[in-house]
């Protein structure tokens, strides 16, 4: 099998601090968290911003930017910029950072789809901020929106404009067959690294079967053309990438995806499930690709074109 390679999600946009205490919230330890989770072995580092003070997912260059540079000259990891952002988020928002910044690869959700948080607040006893409890209760009428034209502007934005690669992120078969229809288009062009995300309520489940039917229609619909990776929500998250990676595809850990490093124990870092997938693989015999490897497998730009 080729080399794997590890992404770590560091923070995302769903999970909120009164889910964890180790969420990473402000500059310093979204770049604390990056940077170990780059020295413990991913490769690629996926990337949303938060407010400092209230560690609401944020659109703010600003906020982007007082932790990306800092990112950048510590390690020579791969920044993945994300354009989903938050289900909230207009589309001018989730694209104002990675415009600005000009990253090698940026993340894009390839459907529009129903985005629920709201079992996740039942969870919770005591709230840290009063955003948070009307942000995961009110998903259950949220539709994040990426439409046809949504994703071929990201694509020509960022992409023929910029010089930026894609995680395409895949929450269900017909996300897939989107995606198909961009290439056809002429507006993605191989390498083609997909993203099959499971467990996120509105996307398709977090069962082995759908990940083996997801790759048996990526296989079917892009052939040799493309790379896959698999993400898996909460409980799911080690097992189905564990999966994923015996079945040849790449594998990406993070506090975005899950905020547990076992049953009922909290990641404290998101080096540790880095350093928990990497020695699952290796024991599996599958050897973890450099940031530089990487840049290779999947063609990017490289580090010195952006403007971070």
């Amino acid at each position: 099998m080729s080399k794997i390679i590890i992404t770590c999600a560091v923070t995302g946009s769903i999970h909120t601090p009164s889910m964890s205490p180790y969420l990473p919230v402000t500059p310093d330890e979204i770049t604390t968290h990056a940077v170990e989770a780059a020295e413990a072995g991913a490769s690629i580092l996926h990337l949303h911003a938060r407010d400092p003070e209230t560690g609401q997912p944020s659109a703010e260059t600003d906020h982007f930017m007082s932790f990306l540079p800092r990112i950048k000259q510590a390690t020579d990891a791969v920044l993945n910029i994300s354009t989903g952002g938050s289900a909230v988020m207009t589309l001018d928002q989730r694209l104002a950072a990675p415009k600005r910044a000009e990253p090698e690869m940026c993340s894009l959700n390839m459907g529009t789809m129903n985005f629920a948080l709201y079992p996740a607040a039942d969870r919770i006893t005591e709230w840290k901020h009063d955003w948070e409890e009307p942000f995961l209760r009110n998903s259950d009428d949220l539709v994040f929106k990426n439409t046809p034209r949504d994703i071929a502007r990201i694509l020509t934005e960022m992409g023929e404009d910029r010089g930026a690669r894609f995680e395409f992120e895949c929450y269900d078969v017909s996300h897939l067959y989107m995606l198909r229809h961009f290439v056809d288009r002429g507006l993605v062009k191989a390498p083609v690294f997909v993203q099959f995300v499971f467990g996120v309520l509105g996307g398709i489940g977090p069962d082995p079967e759908n990940l083996m039917h997801m790759k048996l229609i990526a296989d079917k619909l892009f052939g040799n053309d493309y790379a896959f990776s698999v993400l898996a929500a909460g409980r799911h998250q080690m097992p189905l990438i564990t999966m994923g990676a015996t079945m040849g595809g790449h594998v990406r850990v993070g506090l975005e995806d899950s905020l547990m490093i076992a049953r009922g124990q909290l990641a404290k870092t998101n080096a540790e499930q880095v350093a928990k997938i990497r020695r699952i693989v290796e024991d599996l015999g599958r050897e973890v690709a450099t940031p530089t490897e990487a840049r290779a497998m999947l063609d990017l730009k490289g580090a010195d074109r952006t403007a971070i």
